[in-house]
Parts: structure tokens; sequence; C-alpha cells
């Protein structure tokens, strides 16, 4: 019996009076009162946790999106600018030999994590792909630009790191079962 049922006066009954009755239907009421508002406070709650879920879904693919463009168009650019970017690498010691691997990791890597297939493992090691090219491209800490592209590369880093400990969410090839 819940609680302001129970807290209501038992009246005493008299003889032909219909009081125990009158008792009985109070309650009745009362509790039909509060079974109908706790299963539309149910239902709403239920209706609040799937819009969430649809909210959360959306943000983690858009999230997703929106880090690995970087890395899409990064890698785009790398190939229009083939022998300027060779070029560049070599001026820092990185052999330009290299540069069809760096390529082929931005841009896979991004279309991974943008589809969510082996998005844990591959965050991962954009994230160790992009902590290298910060400490070997903008390392002149000296220099006020090379200091904010090195922590933005830390920031990505850091998101990569988000996306391997929480995975790629619902709309992903990852949560599809084969």
């Amino acid at each position: 019996m819940n609680a302001v049922a129970s807290s209501l006066p038992e009246p005493e009954p008299t003889a032909g009076s219909g009081a125990a009755d009158s008792t009985t239907s109070k309650r009745e009421t009362i509790m039909s009162t509060e079974i109908r508002t706790a299963t539309y406070a149910s239902s709403i709650g239920n209706a609040q946790a799937a819009s969430s879920l649809t909210l959360k879904s959306t943000a983690e693919l858009l999230a997703r999106v929106l880090i690995a463009s970087l890395f899409l168009l990064s890698g785009a650019g790398k190939i229009g600018a083939y022998t300027a970017t060779a070029g560049y690498m070599a001026s820092v010691g990185v052999p330009g030999a290299i540069l069809p691997m760096v390529i082929a990791t931005e841009v896979l890597g991004s279309l991974a994590i943008i589809l969510g297939w082996k998005t844990r493992v591959v965050a991962f090691l954009l994230a160790g792909f992009t902590l290298l090219t910060g400490v070997l491209f903008h390392n002149n800490f000296a220099d006020q630009v090379q200091m904010i592209m090195f922590m933005k590369n830390v920031s990505i880093a850091g998101a990569f790191l988000l996306l391997t400990v929480n995975g790629a969410g619902p709309i992903s090839l990852d949560n599809k079962s084969c």
C-alpha cells in the first residue's frame, strides 16, 4: 500500500451508512491516479531517453566527421602538392619517401573514422600519428604559431584517445552485426 493511501484515516463504519464503501472507493481512486501518473512519468522518461540517444548518436557521428575531415583534406592536399610536401618533409629531416604512407594513413584513417570501422584501433593509431607529427613538424616552441600548432595536435590526439576509449557509437560500421 502506498504512503498516501495508508495515511487516510479509517472511518468507523456505521450500520447502513456505506462509509466503508466510500473509504475503499477513495483509496482506489488515489491508487489509480498514482499508477497513471507513474506510468505517464515513465513514458516521458523513456521518450527523453530515446531522443537523447538519437541526439547522442548523431553528435558522435558529427564529431567523427569533423575530426576526420581535417585528415581527409590534408591527405588529399598532399596528393595535389606531392613534390612540395616531400620537399617540406625533407627540410625537417623526414624522408620524402614515406609520403605515400603518410597520405594513406591520413586518407584511409579518416575514412575509417568517418565510417566507424575499426574505430578504436584506428583512433589509437591516429592519436600516435598526430603526436608524432606535432613533435616532428611543430617543435619550435619559441615561435608562438608553432606552439599553437603543436597544442592543436595534442588536442586532436586527445579527441582520438576519447574515440579509442568510447568507440564510434551506434551509427557506425563497428556497431553493425554481420
